[in-house]
């Protein structure tokens, strides 16, 4: 599955992907604020990312930047269910495209497909020296939920404690039957011949 929001094109990835991802992503001060990537982060660790795409749950895009030349992967973003049931929205921007509203533009397309899909709500955290992030979340409509649980980032090599934020999410014509089952993308495929159009350049 892919969209187009006004700056941005969500798709899924790719293994040609790997070396413009390990460069986006490799830098202390995006892993230090993830909780699941590694550190140091090399092209093998995004291999194995890409590898894996498909068991994303529901749903995890790259963010390409649509440029007049080649296209650039500045970031990703996801919802994944967690073993607590909730699903979890997360990003992640390359730093050259901080504070320039792609993590606020992409993730309107997320809370729209939630929607979609039938996500009753949605719950997202941040680290609490990361207020940046925030930021983004309360744009999309998240509010804190007053609990600051700590979590693990390679990037910090300790636990630290974060924000917890949640958006209760309006679904027309959801009857709640299902509600806590897992959640799963179409299996929509990217047509083999539009990816040369996309080649990505590096962030």
């Amino acid at each position: 599955m892919f969209a187009r929001t006004e700056r941005l094109l969500l798709r899924p990835g790719w293994q040609e992907d790997a070396p413009a991802l390990a460069r986006a992503i490799g830098d202390e001060m995006i892993v230090r604020n993830l909780s699941r990537a590694p550190w140091p982060y090399d092209e093998a660790h995004a291999r194995a990312f890409l590898g894996g795409w498909t068991e994303g749950n529901p749903s995890r895009f790259l963010m390409i930047q649509r440029t007049a030349s080649a296209p650039r992967l500045i970031g990703c973003i996801g919802m994944d269910r967690m073993e607590s049931g909730d699903v979890e929205l997360g990003y992640w921007v390359a730093r050259p495209y901080w504070g320039l509203g792609y993590a606020t533009e992409a993730g309107r397309h997320m809370v729209d497909l939630a929607r979609t899909l039938g996500i009753r709500r949605l719950v997202a955290s941040h680290f609490t020296d990361n207020p940046a992030s925030g930021a983004v979340l309360r744009k999309l409509g998240f509010r804190p939920t007053g609990r600051s649980p700590e979590r693990t980032s390679l990037g910090r090599g300790q636990p630290a404690p974060t924000i917890e934020y949640a958006r209760e999410i309006a679904a027309p014509g959801n009857d709640g039957d299902g509600e806590d089952s897992p959640v799963a993308m179409p299996g929509l495929r990217w047509p083999d011949t539009l990816r040369e159009d996309w080649r990505l350049a590096a962030a």
